[in-house]
C-alpha cells in the first residue's frame, strides 16, 4: 500500500522560510514519474505549485512561486522536498504532495497534506 506523509508544515512570518518533506513508503522513486506539490487556501482552488520528473530532475513552477520555491526530490530516501523562502501571507494553504506516471495514468497518489500559515 502506498503512503505518502507530508511534513515540515507551521506558522512563520512573512519573508520566512519553511521546508516542506514529503516522504513516501511502498513506492520507489526510482520509476518514470512527476512528483508535484499542490496547495489548496480556505475558499480557494487547488493551486499546482511545483513539479518534478524522475529520471530527468526536470522542475517547474508556478508564476506566483517562482524564484522563491525549490523542488527537489532524494530518489535514496524516497523524499521529495520543498524549499519555501521569502514566505508571503498569500502562500498560507494546506500543501498536499502528488504522485503521478510520467506516462499513463496507472496511478495518482495523493497526501493528506500539511498546514503552511504565513502570518506576523
Amino acid at each position: 500500500q502506498v503512503q505518502l506523509v507530508e511534513s515540515g508544515g507551521g506558522l512563520v512570518q512573512p519573508g520566512g522560510s519553511l521546508r516542506l518533506s514529503c516522504a513516501a513508503s511502498g513506492f520507489t522513486f526510482s520509476r518514470s514519474v512527476m512528483m508535484k506539490w499542490y496547495r489548496q487556501a480556505p475558499g480557494k482552488e487547488r493551486e499546482l505549485v511545483a513539479t518534478i520528473t524522475n529520471p530527468t530532475g526536470r522542475t517547474n513552477y508556478a508564476t506566483s512561486v517562482k524564484g522563491r520555491f525549490t523542488i527537489s526530490r532524494d530518489n535514496a530516501k524516497n523524499t521529495v522536498y520543498l524549499q519555501m523562502n521569502s514566505l508571503k501571507p498569500e502562500d498560507t494553504a494546506v500543501y498536499i504532495c502528488n504522485i503521478v506516471p510520467l506516462y499513463g495514468l496507472e496511478y495518482d497518489y495523493w497526501g493528506q497534506g500539511t498546514q503552511v500559515t504565513v502570518s506576523s
